[in-house]
């Protein structure tokens, strides 16, 4: 039948009892965890929050400063225009700007027992350095001062020198050149005696530290217009002036950006200014002149119409002649940029996507030039700007190469269209032809002369009109007053928490790695129900008495006797013959078998039993060491349990004259008679000694003399020893060390037993601790014993 997982078979009680019998360790790592917490709360400087709120204006095609020449088209935006602002706000440079303004490389640190707080405005004093500002700002700096009285300081550049007395006013040589200290008179008075830490540091470490933790996000994702601003700082005031200066610097710079456009574009007006009006001179001077030469001072009125239709396709023939020139000067000036400057942009040409790609490439141009005044070329957003602008720049090229393809199809239009209306005028009078074609000119160029001296105009207006890319919808301020960090009652929570999860986590991790028997649960989980564990025993310490005394009342007698009884119960339900004779083994030497066959042998003569203890294990006896020279009565005096004193069971197996009376050892422990057997001296062959038929003979006799015989023998997994005389035993006391016999090591008994070379075999836990112990190990164990209260010291 196929075995099935259940939760019946999962003892949820044992596993939850492995966890609350160490109490002790959950309360310390709460304890301690607390204890932490608390410190980092104390001694933790707070942090104070605050944030603002701008909103981007999307100018988009209405632009006035690069967009004057409405009629002539304008140029689609940036796909993201928000994620682009977001990063110009973010830049190096403005943040080296907000530095400088507010004067953050300097701090002025009061110092005190455990921490040093800082002074931001209300410092007691000023300082002034000779170098320029530049130098200041690229350079680090520390030093202390000690404000003695309000015309005295003391001054040291290390922590560990003695102060050196100034006065306030007085030149002092720094790294940086020399420096002027002077008081402020309203700050002085109130930190006389204090001692402080002036901090000096290059202007970009801090801008780029301040750069990391301001956070730029859009308020509900990135289809908002409206951009939160947030910053986290020690200083609550700080924190609102440095938002709110970013805030500043990002708007004149932007408004700087546009003063460039619109400067560049008035130059590039008034250089055709220059030369229209020139060519205005020219043509009136030849009109005076045509009429003075040739006496004109009217026209026919039967060319009206002609020269009418004339004058018209002259002006559209100018007009494309005109929009020509522009868009080759303006070719020209693209084809032989080495670099990335600005260009004039809304020249008048018809072509809407020339005017706008040059808006967009004006625009990309302000931000590379910015980017490029606090970092390299190298950097990967200059880079990629660089790219765009390529593209842009050929785009503008193929846009102006299609216009002047356009324009010079437009014109050999308009000039043979020209020469057939000249055919017609040709025929009337020279003069009045020749006039006509002046005043034409005249008329033409003045217009545009007007025009532009019109756009130029246009452009200082837009300009002084610009508005910033950005308005405040809130400045900046504190969501609160109170400390944002640490948020003490998380970290007690956090604390608690873990005080509960590292013992957790300690205890699971030592269960999963134990591989040792720790209880009789533990044992009796792998041996089955087939072979008794009859007993435990608890675990006894250095100083404790290793022989129970007869009234004792301690958890180790009390388990003594549940182990006699458990015995017996188990010798009278064999009924085997002799049915006294007790073997007491282990595994490997020193899991405590010697111990429990001493006191075992003690509990039976508690009852007036006559008990004989015989030390089997002749490789390595360990008798001798758990009986003092007062137990051992020979000859009717006292003496010390020496091998010397009388032959053992080594000699009663070799010497056939000896008798059991002869190797017998009669004790007097704790009130109680008990005979002993010592194993005698260490033969050089333990394992032919113990096939002598002798021992048979000697169990024999000695299950008839006594009681009880308890018979302490040899490990089993390290000698055959106890193998060979284990047919001789009526039960057979298999002691298990909690904590230190392994689980793998059960194999071997549990094989021999079914192997049958074990014979009523039963388990003992030895050392189990305190709170591994059974429920009677809890409850039973001294029960009627009056036992005071861990909490009464008296």
């Amino acid at each position: 039948m196929e075995n099935k997982f259940s939760f019946k078979s999962i003892d949820f009680k044992e596993i939850i009892r492995q966890y609350t019998s160490k109490w002790y360790l959950f309360l310390f790592a709460i304890i301690f965890c607390l204890g932490i917490a608390f410190l980092y709360n104390r001694y933790t400087a707070p942090l104070y929050d605050a944030q603002a709120r701008i909103k981007i204006e999307m100018e988009g095609n209405n632009n006035p400063e690069l967009a004057i020449f409405q009629d002539l088209g304008s140029f689609q935006g940036s796909m993201n225009p928000i994620i682009d602002e977001m990063e110009i706000i973010r830049s190096r440079s403005n943040f080296v700007d907000v530095v400088n303004r507010l004067q953050l490389n300097t701090q002025v640190f009061k110092l005190g027992n455990i921490l040093d707080s800082e002074i931001y405005k209300d410092s007691p004093f000023n300082l002034n350095f000779k170098e320029s500002d530049s130098i200041v700002n690229q350079s680090g700096f520390t030093f202390f001062i000690n404000v003695i009285s309000d015309a005295n300081f003391g001054y040291k550049r290390q922590e560990d020198e003695p102060y050196k007395q100034n006065t306030f006013g007085s030149n002092i040589s720094t790294p940086l050149g020399d420096m002027i200290i002077t008081p402020s008179m309203d700050n002085i008075k109130v930190h006389k005696g204090s001692e402080f830490r002036i901090v000096i540091r290059p202007a970009t470490v801090v801008a780029d530290n301040y750069r990391s933790r301001v956070q730029i996000v859009p308020l509900d994702g990135r289809g908002s217009n409206i951009l939160s601003l947030y910053l986290q700082d020690r200083i609550q005031q700080r924190a609102q002036d440095i938002i709110n200066a970013l805030i500043t610097v990002y708007n004149e710079n932007a408004i700087e950006d546009k003063k460039v456009a619109a400067d560049k574009t008035s130059n590039f007006i008034d250089a055709r200014i220059t030369e229209i009006y020139s060519n205005l001179y020219n043509v009136d001077q030849s009109a005076e002149e045509f009429k003075t030469n040739r006496g004109i001072t009217d026209i026919s009125s039967e060319s009206n119409i002609n020269l009418s239709v004339g004058m018209e396709n002259r002006q559209l023939l100018e007009s494309a002649s005109l929009q020509l020139n522009m868009a080759s000067s303006m070719k020209d000036m693209v084809e032989n940029q080495d670099g990335y400057e600005i260009l004039p942009s809304n020249l008048g040409l018809s072509d809407q996507t020339i005017t706008g790609t040059t808006a967009r490439y004006n625009q990309l141009v302000a931000e590379r030039n910015r980017l490029l005044e606090s970092s390299s070329n190298l950097n990967p957003v200059v880079q990629n700007l660089d790219k765009e602008l390529n593209t842009l720049k050929s785009s503008l090229l193929s846009s102006l190469n299609n216009t002047t393809g356009n324009l010079e199809l437009q014109i050999n239009s308009l000039a043979r269209q020209q020469s057939r209306i000249n055919s017609r005028i040709y025929s009337a009078p020279g003069n009045e032809r020749e006039l006509r074609d002046i005043t034409r000119k005249l008329e033409t160029t003045e217009s545009l002369y007007l025009y532009l001296l019109e756009k130029r105009e246009e452009a200082q207006i837009a300009f002084a009109s610009a508005s910033p890319p950005s308005s405040i919808v809130d400045a900046a301020y504190s969501t609160s007053s109170a400390p944002v960090a640490p948020n003490k009652m998380i970290n007690y929570l956090a604390a608690i928490f873990l005080g509960f999860v590292i013992p957790f986590m300690f205890i699971y991790v030592s269960g999963l790695l134990d591989n040792t028997i720790n209880s009789k649960q533990d044992l009796e989980g792998i041996i089955g129900n087939n072979i008794p564990v009859i007993a435990e025993l608890p675990k006894i310490g250095k100083k404790d008495r290793k022989i129970v005394k007869k009234d004792d009342r301690s958890v180790l007698a009390e388990s003594l006797r549940i182990l006699r009884t458990n015995l017996n119960y188990i010798q009278r339900s064999q009924k085997s013959s002799p049915d006294n004779l007790i073997f007491i083994t282990s595994s490997v030497p020193g899991e405590g078998k010697t111990f429990i066959s001493s006191n075992l042998a003690k509990i039976y003569a508690d009852t007036g039993k006559k008990v004989l203890l015989v030390g089997a294990d002749i490789r390595n006896p360990k008798l001798y060491d758990f009986f003092s020279g007062n137990d051992i009565v020979e000859a009717g005096k006292t003496t010390q349990p020496r091998r010397s004193t009388k032959a053992g069971l080594t000699e009663y197996l070799i010497n056939s004259d000896l008798m059991v009376q002869d190797i017998t050892v009669p004790a007097h422990i704790n009130e109680n008679e008990i005979d002993l057997i010592f194993s005698g001296k260490i033969p050089p062959n333990p394992t032919e000694l113990l096939m002598n038929p002798r021992m048979g003979e000697l169990f024999e006799k000695v299950s008839k003399l006594y009681d009880y015989v308890i018979v302490d023998t040899a490990p089993l997994m390290v000698v055959t020893d106890t193998l060979l005389i284990s047919e001789y035993a009526s039960q057979i006391l298999y002691v298990v060390k909690a904590g230190t016999t392994e689980l793998k090591v059960m194999d071997f008994p549990l094989k021999l037993k079914e192997e049958g070379k074990l014979k009523g075999l039963s388990f003992v836990v030895n050392n189990v601790k305190q709170s591994e112990l059974g429920y009677g190990g809890k409850y039973g164990y001294g029960y009627g014993k009056s036992v005071k209260k861990w909490w009464n010291f008296a």
